[in-house]
């Protein structure tokens, strides 16, 4: 039984009298305890509604289009809490903040297959049930996303020190068994699952019928791993990343991250490799794609005459860079400078432009302050969801006011990047 704090205007809901407040019971006679519950099984084009309102206990039918809402809203999109993390994994980026400096939101830990569902986040598995799975399966929740890190039992708990790490792989078989399909993540860690272990994992996984897609993604390793007192884990060198990606590309629907070919020093494979892109979150592609896009993107543009400057993280600053100069190439009124931002706050081996604060931005480039034209651009992965401050809790107007040049935030998409640097 789940609190209605909301009824759409001009809903079913509303249309069949249902009140904020009321309490949803059941719908086709089958308890609702959360979203993966409520979506199922509103589904059907006629709906039987059990509702509680004061002491009195209201039964409705609502007809309907089948996939159609019906307008109903609860205090929480999951209707309950997010189910936290179990494990306290070897390589967990979470253990790997400064304590208590920043955002209380960036330390929750979940595992939840219910967010797996609405956004694509990565479950480990290890706090699921065989009652849990069989609603996956009953509902068809297809594809799970799952992190797999490795399939040898005795390793996963090591690696996830969760007793349940290893046992817990049956579902994936369970999951293949009953065409739900499966994406994969591993997490590499030098010396622990890569290597033999790496191949042992990817030979499992793709034998698999339902694996869709497997992404290998090396640890990321913060600064304040040695004063947290965690697990030692070390970084991947040029040759390691050589070997990791004649391994991966070994598999067919394995993919390694893109920091593996910066490390390496690879040429990015084409876009045909990527297919559709199916680990473009996390971060197999995306260099790749964002190219391709530019030059598809960049046509026949007018910029007017302007001085801009650009800023990435270290990762994307060759190819922004690149992109720039193309531009400049093009249009001889246009000055477009990019800066490279180190990552002085989480440790220079974080090089990825998502993970940038405030404080390094103002810090590096305050000394060319007057210098910077008219504009600064900065990737909207730099900002939370409601795009005003920074994981430090810099704000934008801090950073404005600090180098005193307006900011400008640029899509995660090659066209607003041309957009934005024309002056679009």
């Amino acid at each position: 039984m789940v609190e209605i704090t909301g009824v759409a205007k001009g809903s079913h809901a509303e249309r069949n009298n249902i009140k904020t407040g009321d309490f949803l019971v059941s719908v086709n006679n089958f308890e609702i305890r959360d979203i993966l519950d409520y979506r199922f099984y509103i589904s059907e084009s006629k709906i039987n509604l059990k509702l509680q309102r004061g002491g009195d206990n209201l039964e409705l039918m609502i007809k309907k289009s089948r996939y159609d809402d019906i307008g109903l809203e609860f205090e929480s999109f999951l209707m309950d809490g997010k189910k936290a993390c179990d494990n306290n994994c070897v390589f967990c980026f979470i253990d790997q903040l400064p304590k208590d400096c920043l955002r209380e939101s960036l330390y929750f830990k979940d595992d939840d297959e219910r967010l797996g569902f609405l956004h694509g986040n990565y479950i480990t598995l290890t706090n699921l049930d065989d009652e849990q799975v069989a609603r996956i399966i009953k509902f068809k929740i297809s594809p799970v996303n799952i992190s797999v890190h490795t399939s040898n039992p005795d390793l996963r708990v090591k690696m996830m020190r969760n007793k349940r790490a290893g046992e817990v792989l049956k579902y994936i078989n369970k999951l293949d068994e009953n065409n739900i399909n499966i994406n994969a993540q591993i997490v590499l860690c030098k010396n622990i699952n890569d290597g033999p272990e790496l191949e042992r994992t990817l030979s499992y996984l793709c034998a698999l019928r339902s694996i869709l897609s497997v992404a290998v993604v090396p640890a990321g390793l913060t600064g304040y791993r040695s004063v947290n007192n965690l697990y030692k884990l070390e970084s991947f060198n040029k040759a390691d990343c050589e070997q990791v990606i004649d391994l991966v590309n070994k598999f067919d629907n394995a993919y390694c991250a893109d920091e593996f070919y910066l490390k390496a020093e690879r040429e990015l494979p084409g876009e045909a490799y990527y297919k559709d892109y199916p680990q473009y979150e996390n971060g197999v592609g995306m260099l790749r794609s964002f190219r391709e896009e530019f030059a598809h993107a960049v046509g026949a543009r007018i910029a007017r005459p302007r001085k801009i400057s650009v800023i990435t993280g270290e990762a994307a600053y060759s190819l922004i860079s690149e992109l720039a100069g193309e531009l400049e190439s093009r249009h001889a009124n246009l000055t477009c400078t990019v800066y490279k931002i180190k990552n002085k706050f989480f440790g220079e081996q974080i090089n990825v432009a998502g993970l940038v604060t405030g404080g390094d931005i103002i810090e590096q480039l305050k000394i060319y302050k007057g210098e910077l034209g008219e504009a600064l651009l900065i990737p909207s992965v730099m900002l939370r969801y409601e795009r005003d401050l920074f994981l430090d809790d810099i704000s934008v107007q801090d950073i404005e006011r600090e180098l005193g040049i307006r900011l400008v935030i640029v899509e995660a998409n090659a066209g607003d990047f041309i957009d934005k640097v024309l002056g679009g």
